[in-house]
């Protein structure tokens, strides 16, 4: 007999709670959008029993949800889960490139993936522990605003929560074939910020000293440093200088996505990018770290994947699980030392691309399967 059997599990309630979270827009940094939404969330959280506290924010306000536990062993260090609110999708984006439809059982829409499918995972995973009366820890939960744009306002958050907890659960989509992440890379965005000297282009070129030439200049240095650290991925993801044809210019910047696999390649590839100095007179060149995730790497001991097998098995699947490249806030809890593991929402692919979309019923077995790792830490 199943742990919780799936015909528990409500799937139309499911995919009714995750299109009214996704009709709400909220990409990152708009805090009225988000806090729309945190609204909604923080009062089905009180449905469920939790004490809620936020925690303001200028892009928008962070929450966290202290669920109680209900087991009677001595140990009652909570569990903690992570999620964010925001997207990376303008408002707009539901109306136009990317709509909700409902197709050979697939949702598509902005954010279904990535990862309002996995906020209704787990408050799914939180009613059913309750419905079936099945004893767990206490559980917190902290929803960040900025995840998308590396947690800025809540890193110092998620690392509170961190001290006492006995491992930490993300929310974020799993691999395509719904193996869990065990580890992350390293993420860090960086800005380099280039100034010169503006002069007239013809009437007097030498008097002036451009910024986007050097840019161009530093970013070959950046491009040498990526090859001379093959373990590293690097995207030049923006770009800008200058204003008019005849004006040399005299600024322009870049921001920069660096990821990393081992903490090593990291603070060699950082040191390099701070050593950037100017090639040519008259020009000044600064680099930035706007945000950072360090390296999670995969723990010796496989205590919490133990805990998911055994917990899947319980409920009739077959989990594993193996790191992933992307970033998250899991990030942090794993370098810190917290039992780690990310990837408990729903099966799909397309993050942060015009096709995200979900696979409709893995809604309810990613519920199940939470709730049974819950169960069983």
């Amino acid at each position: 007999m199943s742990l919780i059997e799936s015909e528990a599990v409500d799937a139309g309630r499911m995919r009714d709670r995750l299109h009214r979270y996704v009709r709400l827009e909220t990409p990152s940094g708009d805090a009225d959008a988000l806090d729309a939404l945190l609204d909604l969330l923080r009062r089905r959280y009180d449905e469920l029993g939790a004490r809620t506290e936020l925690h303001a924010s200028a892009t928008g306000a962070n929450l966290v949800a202290h669920f109680p536990g209900t087991g009677d062993g001595q140990d009652q260090r909570p569990v903690l889960c992570l999620g964010h609110h925001d997207t990376v999708w303008p408002t707009g984006t539901l109306d136009g490139s990317v709509p909700w439809l409902e197709q050979d059982g697939r949702i598509h829409g902005p954010g279904v993936y990535d990862m309002k499918g996995g906020l209704v995972v787990f408050e799914t995973a939180v009613e059913l522990l309750a419905q079936h009366g099945i004893p767990h820890r206490p559980i917190t939960m902290v929803l960040v605003a900025d995840e998308e744009v590396g947690s800025p306002s809540a890193r110092g958050l998620v690392a509170e929560h961190c001290r006492d907890a006995v491992a930490a659960l993300g929310f974020e989509p799993p691999h395509p074939d719904g193996a869990v992440k065990t580890a992350r890379w390293g993420s860090t965005r960086a800005r380099i910020r280039v100034t010169g000297r503006e002069s007239h282009a013809a009437l007097a070129p030498e008097d002036g000293a451009s910024a986007i030439e050097e840019l161009v200049d530093q970013l070959l240095v950046v491009r040498q440093i990526a090859a001379d650290h093959p373990d590293m991925l690097c995207n030049v993801g923006t770009i800008a200088g200058g204003g008019r044809t005849n004006v040399v210019p005299g600024e322009a910047s870049c921001e920069i996505g660096m990821r990393f696999t081992d903490t090593a390649t990291e603070r060699s590839a950082l040191a390099a990018l701070h050593e950037l100095a100017p090639v040519r007179p008259g020009t000044t060149v600064t680099a930035e770290i706007l945000t950072s995730r360090p390296v999670w790497t995969e723990p010796d001991t496989g205590e919490l994947t133990d805990a998911l097998a055994r917990a899947g098995r319980a409920v009739g699947q077959e989990v594993s699980g193996r790191p992933a490249a992307g970033a998250a806030d899991t990030n942090l809890t794993g370098s810190l030392g917290v039992p780690s593991l990310d990837g408990l929402g729903p099966v799909g692919r397309g993050a942060h691309a015009p096709d995200e979309q979900i696979i409709a019923a893995t809604l309810p077995e990613r519920a199940i399967l939470t709730a049974s790792l819950l169960a069983h830490l």
